[in-house]
């Protein structure tokens, strides 16, 4: 059974992360979103060595925000949305109640 609380949006599109990496290198680049809800993302393609825990900001077109890393392992990464930033994902996202969908 599929624990979301919310559904998920497939959606492909490349953004803009940066942060500070596990070793304390600064970072940036570009890479892709695999789906997005209202609460976070899922990421592909990323390089930076970042773990659960760590902050990321993410711009995607004009709209930037801050994510925390919620897992990462071999180049993707779950975001979570923090509850004071905006939503820049500019997609009709589905609002829904209903665990399981997505």
């Amino acid at each position: 059974m599929d624990r979301r609380k919310e559904p998920r949006l497939r959606v492909e599109f490349p953004v803009r992360i940066w942060g500070v990496d596990r070793m304390a290198h600064p970072f940036a680049e570009v890479v892709r979103v695999k789906n997005v809800s209202l609460s976070g993302a899922m990421l592909l393609g990323v390089h930076a060595k970042i773990r659960a825990g760590d902050l990321l900001d993410v711009q995607h077109g004009s709209q930037r925000a801050q994510f925390l890393v919620a897992w990462a392992e071999s180049g993707e990464a779950g975001l979570e949305a923090l509850p004071y930033e905006p939503c820049i994902w500019q997609v009709a996202l589905p609002k829904s109640d209903m665990v399981g969908t997505g």
